[in-house]
């Protein structure tokens, strides 16, 4: 059986020409996070190489997050869904101290504009289609966004029912639109509410916010999303562990 040729240069271990390949074809959309990729023996026959450095491949995808193995079921894509951890800067807890949900989103606009300054220098375009959203926990408004996508990338977005937006964007970028996020990169500062935010947080103009600004990657790390979201510096928490 003739077997399916590694990308990427062939100086380089095999195993890495494989992670490569394999990337290509979920960035692709060949695979989805519903049904498993195909079992190391299956790629090892298909790629004429041994199950050990397949594996080694794979663990490779595993270790930077594009994989997770499900004990029993197979290696699936991981579904993108890390835009909840904007809330890891914020100290957010019920009244007996357990850690609350997921956020609930509400859309306030979604539309097709000119990017500001900022998000047309972090995404290289000014045709972009921005979100506002509004990010609760138990009815109380936590987090203010402004979201600006590469027009291009996301054709459609616009049009999407409401039904199909839930409080992760993430996942929805992959499956609707093939956008796999692989990193993000969040910058934090301090600053003074808008009128616009404070009416949002129901807070008071000019009281002290936290802002983080966030653009996300893709995997071939083109930018794929830039958000600025404000949020009550009194709720901000930071900490970091140094070992």
């Amino acid at each position: 059986m003739a077997t399916s040729s590694l990308s990427s240069d062939d100086r380089l271990p095999a195993y890495v020409r494989l992670r490569d390949t394999l990337t290509a074809r979920i960035a692709g959309g060949e695979w989805t996070p519903d049904a498993p990729i195909p079992s190391e023996m299956r790629l090892a026959r298909e790629y004429g190489l041994s199950v050990g450095t397949v594996r080694k491949g794979v663990d490779g995808l595993v270790d930077e997050g594009l994989l997770e193995r499900r004990q029993g079921s197979g290696t699936y894509v991981r579904a993108p869904s890390f835009d909840a951890t904007l809330f890891r800067f914020f100290q957010l807890r019920e009244a007996d101290g357990s850690q609350r949900a997921i956020p609930s989103s509400q859309l306030i606009v979604r539309a097709a504009a000119a990017a500001p300054e900022e998000a047309a220098e972090a995404l290289g375009t000014r045709k972009v289609i921005k979100t506002l959203r509004l990010r609760s926990l138990s009815e109380v408004p936590v987090l203010y966004e402004e979201i600006y996508i590469p027009a291009d990338r996301f054709d459609g977005f616009v049009e999407l029912p409401a039904s199909s937006f839930g409080p992760l964007l993430y996942p929805l970028y992959f499956e609707r639109f093939g956008v796999l996020v692989k990193h993000a990169v969040d910058d934090l500062s301090f600053g003074r509410a808008s009128e616009t935010v404070a009416q949002q947080l129901r807070l008071k103009a000019g009281d002290p916010m936290a802002v983080i600004r966030r653009t996300a990657f893709d995997l071939k790390d083109n930018p794929v999303e830039w958000r600025i979201a404000h949020g009550s510096a009194a709720q901000f928490r930071y900490r970091s562990e140094i070992s």
